[in-house]
């Protein structure tokens, strides 16, 4: 049978990396077995569920290189069909109508928080008689759908990831709603654990991959599907990913969208290389830096840990690094342009751009911090108390006068590295300084500081447009 895996996101907020880990590992699984990665877009919950929420998660998974095979399913689209499978349950006695008011339920918590008892629905209405409903109606109670569990039948299943799992019924808390409240002659809006059983078997999924918070979810599924008397899919439930204090990664953290981490300067191929690893080890002899075919090619469910994964910054932004060091300076002005120009920035012509590319792109380890590394090519910069400092050395300024003198008389639109290197030679001889002290100066001159990029290659990338004399004049 080919394997059909899906990501159910519910558009509730932006593309968490929790969300986009398990899109990740359903899509390698996917690759790896030549099957379907799938998308069904969970808008259930009316309230919370936005457009704009489906549309970064749409976007977020296809910027990270995660392109599903099948037009997604909108799960709203099929309410009906989960209302017909809902009266199926009702009229085979598998569901019933409870009446219980919410005031009532709480009453029921409250009362098995005081006796310490875990908190569980009582099953109070599961055999009310005619009479009884009836009396209910007249009060004009609305009513929940709930499905009956056994507490005494085994649920077991073999987890991809966690391996032989056993639950029983009675660990459920009792008979679970599967639709919300309405008059006693309509069913309610479905809800999630019915919901994604329908749709699940309608899309023909194989295997279920989701984060292991979904284990008490899966057992009460795996009911539903025997009610139904569906064919069982495979389960793999994944290891959270936690924070540096072991809990479950969350807003609290910091940064936990895909667009925050787009924002920040993080690649997408950075991206999906760390969350491979969250969770997941690589063979022997692979190493920790891999694109997304190299790791379709060996993912397997063998090599998923059991155990949560705790969330590295250090990690992602070295491998971040690795990804941007890599580039072609022709692919990285691409990525730096666009910032470039949200700051009012404008480079003279391509040739000149791909050059202060290749020149920062070594020192960068998030795309936005070429915004920095590249400003001074852009802005007169102002001199820090280094640079001051450095100028008031003897002879600074004056191998700096020797030196404009000497490019006054050169074809200064037609300098490189071979004529700028003679000249800072030369002007050093000239004033009878080291030439050490002269490519200080001309860095304060050029950059505004004592560090920065290597010397010569900057100043002919300032050359090009023309700034240098100025920033020299300015500086003398």
């Amino acid at each position: 049978m080919k394997v059909r895996v899906r990501l159910a996101p519910s558009p509730t907020g932006n593309l968490h990396i929790g969300t986009a880990r398990t899109a990740l590992f359903n899509w390698l699984y996917a690759r790896k077995n030549n099957g379907s990665f799938l998308l069904r877009v969970e808008d259930t919950d009316k309230e919370r569920s936005k457009d704009e929420f489906t549309s970064n998660i749409l976007e977020g998974l296809q910027w990270l290189g995660l392109q599903w095979d099948e037009e997604p399913i909108i799960q709203s689209s099929r309410y009906e069909k989960h209302k017909e499978a809902i009266s199926f349950l009702l009229k085979k006695g598998l569901a019933y109508r409870c009446y219980a008011t919410e005031e009532e339920l709480q009453l029921m918590r409250e009362k098995q928080i005081n006796e310490s008892s875990p908190p569980r629905y009582d099953n109070r209405h599961r055999n009310l008689t005619k009479a009884q409903e009836e009396l209910f109606i007249n009060e004009g109670r609305n009513a929940v759908i709930r499905f009956r569990i056994n507490d005494e039948e085994p649920i077991e299943w073999n987890d991809m990831v966690k391996g032989q799992i056993h639950w029983k019924g009675r660990d459920l808390g009792g008979d679970m709603v599967i639709a919300r409240r309405a008059p006693a002659d309509e069913i309610g809006e479905p809800l999630y654990n019915l919901a994604v059983v329908i749709d699940d078997s309608y899309m023909k999924i194989t295997n279920v991959i989701r984060g292991e918070d979904h284990i008490a979810n899966t057992a009460k599924q795996i009911l539903l599907y025997k009610a139904f008397e569906i064919k069982l899919p495979r389960f793999a439930h994944t290891p959270l990913i936690l924070n540096s204090e072991g809990r479950k990664l969350s807003k609290r953290d910091g940064v936990t969208s895909i667009n925050d981490f787009k924002q920040m300067g993080y690649t997408p191929e950075a991206i999906t290389n760390y969350m491979t690893l969250l969770g997941w080890s690589p063979p022997e002899g692979m190493e920790e830096k891999f694109t997304l075919e190299e790791s379709s090619a060996v993912f397997d469910f063998d090599r998923v840990n059991k155990a949560g994964a705790k969330f590295d910054w250090d990690k992602i932004k070295w491998l971040n690094s690795q990804v941007i060091h890599s580039l072609p300076p022709e692919k990285l002005l691409q990525l730096l342009n666009k910032l470039w120009i949200k700051e009012g920035w404008e480079i003279p012509n391509n040739e000149w751009g791909v050059k202060l590319s290749g020149l920062i792109g070594p020192s960068l380890n998030l795309i936005n911090e070429g915004i920095e590394h590249s400003r001074v090519f852009f802005e007169s910069p102002e001199i820090d108390l280094n640079g001051i400092e450095q100028l008031n050395i003897k002879g600074a300024k004056q191998s700096l006068r020797s030196l404009f003198q000497n490019l006054e008389d050169s074809p200064w639109d037609g300098l490189n590295y071979e004529i700028a290197k003679q000249l800072i030679n030369d002007s050093a001889k000239s004033e009878g300084i080291k030439k050490g002290i002269l490519m200080k100066s001309l860095r304060v001159a050029l950059l505004g500081t004592t560090q920065g990029p290597d010397l010569i290659t900057s100043w002919s990338l300032l050359a090009i447009i023309g700034k240098d004399k100025e920033r020299i004049r300015k500086c003398i």
